[in-house]
């Protein structure tokens, strides 16, 4: 009789990790779409606020529905830093960004991200920098240069949108790695709605003008808005940190490296902008980067400890 593998489990919840982090990819990927399209007619703090509630209340039901209370005390700190930095600053200042500056250069600078998380994850979580992460990570920034040069227009940009997108991009990094330790202590669900709440409540002074951009919006820009909430918020962060406590928050950034070439897809088959050879060539250096950091056999392998459970989590 043929017995299973002790080492199933593991490849199971490695595949299952594996498969979170591109459902994540795939919606932050049409996220950009969206924003482009409710950025028309909403303005940058009411499309955050209007996203996070919507996120907020599909959220709040599934953790009615799964009977699952607030985090434990241990885990309030990386939440409301998350929340703060992340969900509430990034939201705001990224859709900001994007009107003063053109898409290209919203993209290239925001890319920055990623390497802000490989340093700040060495230096405040230990996170492990093996060569290969480097690697991969040096050649899909080189490809997200591309993508950004590329669809960059003339004259599109200013030093006020350059300087929102860096800012975005801190936020971003700072709220993964305050993140990763929270999914010690609290589920992935957990953390996310309480994150998704600490960045509804930062975003409350744009309540007024959410409720007047709402009144004057197209049915179009406002079911972007709510598509924005729904997927790329509630169902895209709870994949993400359902993979980030199963691997390292340098690992998990470089895997969004994937996000500047699906948008160049996306775009092209949901907004008819065909990408140029120059914009392709950056895409595929995204993903091949993406590839090589991913890679590295047993040597790549990440063993999390979760203190709350007291179970390890293998690494994508």
């Amino acid at each position: 009789m043929m017995t299973s593998s002790p080492a199933s489990p593991s490849r199971r919840a490695g595949l299952l990790a594996a498969g979170a982090a591109t459902v994540t990819v795939v919606l932050w990927a049409s996220a950009f779409v969206s924003i482009r399209r409710a950025g028309e007619e909403y303005s940058p703090g009411a499309l955050a606020l209007g996203r996070l509630l919507v996120g907020a209340a599909v959220l709040g039901a599934l953790c009615l529905v799964r009977r699952e209370g607030p985090p434990p005390r241990a885990a309030w700190p990386g939440v409301a830093i998350s929340g703060l930095l992340w969900f509430g600053l990034y939201s705001v200042v990224l859709n900001w960004g994007e009107q003063e500056v053109d898409a290209g250069t919203a993209a290239l600078v925001v890319n920055v991200g990623p390497l802000l998380i490989a340093l700040l994850g060495a230096r405040l979580l230990g996170d492990p920098m093996p060569p290969r992460l480097l690697a991969g990570m040096a050649v899909s920034f080189a490809g997200a240069v591309t993508v950004g040069v590329s669809m960059s227009g003339g004259g599109g940009s200013s030093v006020l949108g350059v300087g929102l997108c860096l800012l975005a991009a801190v936020g971003y990094a700072g709220g993964v790695v305050a993140q990763k330790p929270a999914l010690g202590h609290a589920s992935a669900l957990q953390v996310t709605t309480y994150g998704c709440l600490v960045g509804a409540v930062l975003c409350l002074p744009f309540a007024g003008q959410l409720v007047t951009d709402v009144g004057r919006a197209s049915l179009p820009a406002t079911l972007h808005m709510v598509y924005l909430g729904v997927f790329s918020l509630a169902l895209a962060f709870t994949t993400w940190a359902y993979a980030l406590a199963r691997t390292t928050a340098s690992r998990m950034g470089a895997t969004t490296y994937a996000v500047p070439a699906l948008v160049v897809l996306m775009s092209w088959l949901v907004l008819d902008e065909v990408p140029g050879l120059f914009t392709l060539a950056g895409g595929a250096l995204c993903l091949a980067g993406v590839a090589v950091s991913r890679s590295g056999g047993r040597s790549a392998r990440v063993v999390a400890k979760a203190p709350r459970t007291g179970r390890t989590h293998e690494s994508l």
